[in-house]
């Protein structure tokens, strides 16, 4: 800081950049507030770049660019802190500019920088011949790069003029080798006009000929039917002369009858003696028999709906489970949602799992619960109840899909019954050979319980 006589001092605080900072002044100024800015405590920055206290000054410098600016410019308390850490980083560059005399081999802009951030007296100079240094550095530049581009667009101009007239004299010898092949072609057009027209004549002689051959043909066909009526002739007398041997031959049968009825009997004889040789059964099941079909007497889960009883009448439900080997299919949430919806996901399958234990042990029936996995947030940590089968569906497939698969694993004439409201379940477990009952049916069964 340079003082006058008097004890004052004298900087450029009073001074105003009448012009926008140039880029390249505004850049280095920005990074001597970065490089800077890791000595402040907290307190010390302004509150908006407090939050980029722990970048690096490189991330400070490209994240937090405009903000250090724009508090380098409005902050005079956080610029002076700033320019004393400059100070401490480069005194000699610090000291020159209080002076008035900044280094000659200095960089312009970096000069400028300082400048700006120490406000000595006569800095807005400094900033602008700075930025009047940038432009012609610009300029010029600009300038070198356009002559550069001009030169490199004549070579470009001159390669460019070089191939076109190698093309130019590369196509002329091309058109010249192409009129000569169309000469060439038209010759051969021509010869091939000679071929087609002898072919031609060709043609014509072949299809003289072919008519020739087809008359020939014509009189063949009339003497091969002339032939064939006479072959047919002689047919009619063979027929005959069979007809008459066969008679004689009927008149010998006796002879021969008789040795074809002692080789049966030797042949029935030895069979029997198989049979006994081998002890076999005699024949308990007749082919009628294994033809699938409903005798009288007999009943299938159909016949016992057939009854005098409601479709919502537990009994039926009764019926079907006292069937030999029933087995009875659940929609597991089909169910809960029909009888206690209101009951969160985990309570529903404890109470129905529950009650359907006990209609095992009551019924005997083979009893699966299905329940559709993709209601689930977590795997189940489940332990079925005794006598029933709990089943979740895997993802991607529904519980009504598992339902099917179910029904379609089991024999032909199993009762299977399948508790479900679902009106497309229904409808698919009964093409396959279930019996659908509706989920009231299976609620009401339970509450009797």
């Amino acid at each position: 800081m340079v003082e006058t006589t008097g004890g004052e001092p004298v900087d450029g605080t009073a001074e105003v950049l009448d012009r926008p900072l140039p880029d390249g002044v505004r850049r280095r100024a920005v990074q001597i507030v970065s490089d800077g800015f890791g000595g402040l405590t907290l307190a010390e920055l302004p509150a908006q770049l407090r939050q980029y206290a722990r970048f690096t000054p490189n991330r400070r410098a490209k994240f937090a660019g405009n903000a250090m600016a724009a508090a380098l410019e409005t902050d005079p308390l956080f610029r002076q802190r700033i320019a004393e850490k400059f100070r401490e980083a480069q005194p000699e560059l610090a000291g020159a500019l209080d002076s008035g005399s900044p280094p000659p081999a200095a960089d312009p802009l970096d000069v400028a920088a300082a400048a700006y951030v120490l406000r000595p007296a006569g800095w807005v100079k400094l900033v602008t011949a700075a930025g009047e240094e940038a432009q012609r550095a610009d300029a010029e530049r600009v300038d070198e790069e356009n002559r550069a581009e001009l030169e490199r667009l004549r070579e470009e101009l001159t390669a460019a003029r070089d191939h076109t007239r190698a093309e130019t004299e590369r196509l002329r010898t091309e058109l010249e080798s192409a009129r000569k092949e169309a000469e060439s072609l038209h010759r051969k057009l021509r010869a091939a006009l000679s071929d087609v027209k002898r072919g031609e004549a060709a043609l014509r002689k072949v299809q003289g000929e072919m008519e020739a051959v087809r008359a020939e043909g014509h009189a063949q066909v009339s003497a091969a039917e002339s032939e064939t009526r006479r072959l047919k002739a002689r047919l009619g007398e063979a027929e005959a002369a069979l007809e008459a041997t066969r008679r004689a031959a009927r008149e010998g049968r006796s002879v021969e009858d008789m040795r074809v009825r002692l080789l049966l009997d030797t042949v029935l004889d030895a069979a029997q003696g198989l049979r006994r040789e081998l002890a076999l059964p005699p024949v308990s099941v007749r082919p009628a028999e294994t033809v699938d079909a409903v005798e009288p007497g007999r009943m299938t889960p159909k016949d016992i709906a057939a009854r005098a009883l409601s479709e919502n009448d537990p009994a039926i439900l009764d019926q079907l489970l006292a069937l030999p080997q029933a087995h009875l299919v659940v929609d597991g949430y089909n169910v809960t949602k029909t009888g206690y919806p209101q009951m969160p996901l985990e309570q529903q399958r404890l109470r129905l799992l529950g009650q359907l234990s006990q209609l095992a042990a009551q019924t005997g029936a083979e009893v699966t619960c299905v329940f559709d996995g993709a209601e689930l947030a977590a795997p189940v940590l489940l332990a079925p109840p005794r006598g029933v089968r709990v089943l979740f569906s895997k993802p991607g497939v529904t519980a009504d899909e598992l339902i099917r698969q179910l029904v379609r694993a089991e024999p032909p004439g199993r009762p299977v019954i399948v508790v479900s409201t679902d009106r497309e379940v229904a409808d698919g477990v009964a093409r396959a050979g279930a019996r659908p009952v509706a989920s009231v049916v299976l609620l009401k069964r339970l509450s009797r319980a």
